[in-house]
């Protein structure tokens, strides 16, 4: 028999209302080797992320990897933490916070809330307190603009595992990606154009280099659209940006393991920029709406030492979207879109009482 978790206590006449839920991929709790090897545990032994077959995964994981790679971690996500704690995790939170405040004002009472796949807080526990808040329509936002399997799906499926736990069930919608929404298009443009503003209008030796996380390069051949929608974004960008296709570049980082990966790599591009004589490079990475270790660290720290030592001159690291204006509106017109058809504005309270007499008329408990 299926057990399915207790059903929080109910009272007609409560309102059904509206969430909305971030989800982004997650974070240590803190910047030290044990907490960094948890993390890596639970993320490294998803099979979405890694498809290698589980008995030779497993052996390579726990063996190899979980002994060797959370301590060299620990040293990068200290090199970046801040007071505030988790640089990811500071960043969506106040995305939620900003994306409800921002949907209120457009006239929806709607509950927002964000998740990590990895770590805390967890899908299924903030799914099970909307759900106690009176949530009966849910919609999952996943913050990875381009679709892949090991990103988008391993939250979707999540989400949907803990469906299965569940009696009453909410109901479910998704966004599947955003990799051309024109305010998403729009807000990185007007992030670059503001960065020109500050650091002056690009010469002649110029690339922007923008660049997107990494993955195996058989996921491409197995049908992932991933690629697909990175170069998609890519050349959106540059054409809002009046770039031609010798000023920009699209890469990959975060390369992990001996697998061939998505080509170009970033690090070696920026190195190799520098050694052609490329003056300046500004990298952007469109695929991250919310800083994190793979931007404030492999980017701006060791993609600046792999340019300046290549022989380049100028390296501008630009931040993600994180809290700005015009990415939040973008968001909230993404949600916008896919809560179409559910109601987000609070029923009247005569409307409430109402609903409470006839179910007690019907026999139902007070």
């Amino acid at each position: 028999m299926p057990r399915y978790l207790p059903e929080p206590a109910y009272r007609h006449g409560t309102p059904e209302k509206t969430a909305v839920l971030l989800i982004n991929l997650g974070t240590p709790e803190e910047p030290t080797a044990p907490a960094v090897r948890r993390y890596l545990k639970e993320f490294l032994s998803d099979p979405r992320v890694v498809e290698i077959p589980r008995p030779i995964w497993w052996l390579i994981l726990n063996g190899i990897i979980l002994r060797v790679r959370p301590r060299k971690s620990a040293e990068k996500y200290a090199s970046i933490w801040t007071d505030e704690g988790s640089p990811l995790k500071v960043h969506v939170e106040r995305q939620a916070k900003l994306l409800r405040g921002f949907l209120g004002q457009a006239g929806h009472q709607l509950l927002v809330d964000y998740a990590m796949r990895y770590g805390q807080p967890s899908i299924a526990a903030t799914l099970a307190r909307l759900k106690a808040a009176g949530c009966t329509r849910i919609l999952l936002l996943p913050l990875y603009p381009q679709y892949a399997a090991s990103t988008s799906a391993t939250a979707i499926d999540v989400a949907c595992s803990w469906l299965q736990s569940v009696r009453n069930q909410p109901e479910l919608r998704s966004v599947r990606s955003f990799a051309d929404h024109p305010g998403y298009i729009a807000a990185l443009a007007a992030s670059v154009r503001e960065h020109w503003a500050s650091s002056g209008q690009p010469g002649d030796s110029y690339r922007l280099i923008m660049s997107f996380h990494g993955l195996p390069r058989y996921t491409l051949d197995k049908g992932d659209p991933y690629h697909c929608e990175c170069q998609k974004s890519g050349r959106l960008l540059a054409e809002a940006l009046d770039l031609d296709a010798q000023r920009y570049q699209v890469c990959f980082q975060s390369r992990f393991g001996r697998a061939e990966w998505l080509q170009p790599y970033t690090a070696p591009t920026l190195r190799a920029l520098g050694k052609q004589g490329v003056q300046r490079v500004d990298v952007i990475c469109p695929g991250f709406p919310a800083d994190c270790l793979e931007t404030l660290e492999e980017i701006a720290i060791e993609g600046r030492a792999e340019f300046l030592r290549g022989g380049g001159k100028e390296f501008h690291y630009l931040p993600c979207l994180n809290d700005r204006d015009d990415w939040i509106r973008a968001l909230a017109d993404i949600a916008e879109t896919q809560l179409r058809g559910w109601p987000t504005h609070a029923p009247q309270q005569a409307e409430l009482e109402l609903s409470a007499l006839r179910a007690k008329a019907l026999g139902a408990p007070s």
